[in-house]
């Protein structure tokens, strides 16, 4: 019995082995998939010695003006696009409520002056005390600062143009009932001269100096090139459109201008440092360890199908380009989706669009 049950166990023991021999390979032996990568060529691009843009042109400065105190409009003298001169008179309120005003404060003054001639004459018979003749005063001087008040507000119950300019906008009728601070009238101040606002890309504003000279152009003046300068560079960029506000300055030169006129203007563009006229950009996405002016990329080595790593050095971003100066040359193709993964040498399947819908 004892060599019977030997002999049932190495049996066994042998179709162990036999089915561990017919089974599935170890992972470890499993062969390498290649990674699947996008690619893009290095492109070469020409860096513009000039740019142009489309703005508008408006006066440099947008005046809201209002009344210092609320009240019902008498009148308004003046309607949109409407030239006038510092001084003049644009709006007024009625003035029975303040002219009631300024009356009532000069009361109170003089209310309060005989009050405290006659404290100071009872002083010198010693029937007032030295604390009441302080205390009215006290009333006196603050009767006198709340005409002062009074007399302030009535000279700002009308708008007078604080400087030459365009009536932008009238805002209110005879009759309404404005509050403090309401505007009544958008005033552009031409004394301060005229200018063109346009948008630039980052890549074009990056090379754009304040004090640059411009070329202005409107098709309201066919054939006429007006002289404009760089007076503003916007620091941030806009939220809806993404791009940079630029302000020029346009001398007239005997032009009628008008607000909103479409202008559209030539910009110098400064050369880029250490970058030629013709640059090589990659997009940022395929930089793999970037640190200051140098990066790594993975170059498709198409012959092979395998990603050769390459140490790169950077110039300036143009948007969502970077200008590679050494390292690459136009027409290498570099990995951008998937190179966070690569190693050198690492073997890898150019996939499209349309290879991640099946």
């Amino acid at each position: 019995m004892k060599r019977e049950r030997i002999a049932a166990v190495v049996v066994m023991l042998a179709l162990a082995v036999g089915a561990c021999g017919t089974g599935d390979k170890p992972a470890t032996m499993t062969a390498v998939q290649p990674a699947p990568v996008r690619t893009v060529p290095a492109a070469s691009v020409q860096m513009a010695a000039q740019t142009r843009a489309v703005g508008a042109l408006a006066p440099r400065d947008e005046i809201r003006l209002s009344f210092k105190v609320g009240g019902v409009v008498d009148s308004v003298s003046v309607e949109s696009g409407d030239i006038v001169r510092k001084g003049q008179v644009l709006a007024e309120l009625k003035s029975t409520e303040v002219d009631a005003s300024v009356a009532q404060a000069a009361e109170g003054v003089e209310k309060s002056r005989r009050d405290l001639e006659r404290a100071r004459q009872l002083r010198l018979d010693e029937v007032a005390t030295e604390e009441q003749v302080q205390d009215l005063t006290t009333a006196y001087n603050v009767a006198r600062s709340s005409l002062d008040a009074a007399r302030f507000n009535a000279r700002f119950a009308r708008i007078e143009a604080p400087a030459d300019g365009i009536v932008f906008e009238r805002m209110v009728e005879a009759g309404e009932l404005v509050q403090p601070g309401q505007p009544v009238v958008v005033l552009g101040s031409t004394s301060s001269g005229w200018v063109v606002r346009a948008g630039l890309s980052d890549r074009d504003v990056v090379r754009l100096d304040t004090g640059a000279s411009a070329e202005v152009t409107f098709d309201a003046f066919p054939g006429r090139v007006f002289a404009g300068k760089v007076t503003r560079i916007g620091a941030a960029a806009d939220r809806v459109t993404g791009t940079f506000e630029v302000e020029i300055e346009v001398i007239p030169d005997g032009a009628r201008f008008a607000r909103g006129l479409v202008a559209k203007v030539t910009l110098p563009l400064a050369a880029l440092p250490d970058v030629a006229d013709s640059a090589t950009v990659v997009p940022v996405s395929a930089l793999v360890e970037a640190d200051g002016n140098r990066a790594t990329v993975y170059v498709l080595d198409r012959t092979q199908n395998l990603a050769r790593r390459k140490e790169v050095s950077l110039g300036p971003l143009l948007g969502e380009q970077v200008v590679i100066t050494a390292g690459l040359v136009s027409g290498d193709v570099v990995i951008t989706d998937g190179a966070a993964w690569l190693t050198d040498g690492r073997a890898v399947r150019v996939v499209s669009d349309i290879d991640d819908q099946d």
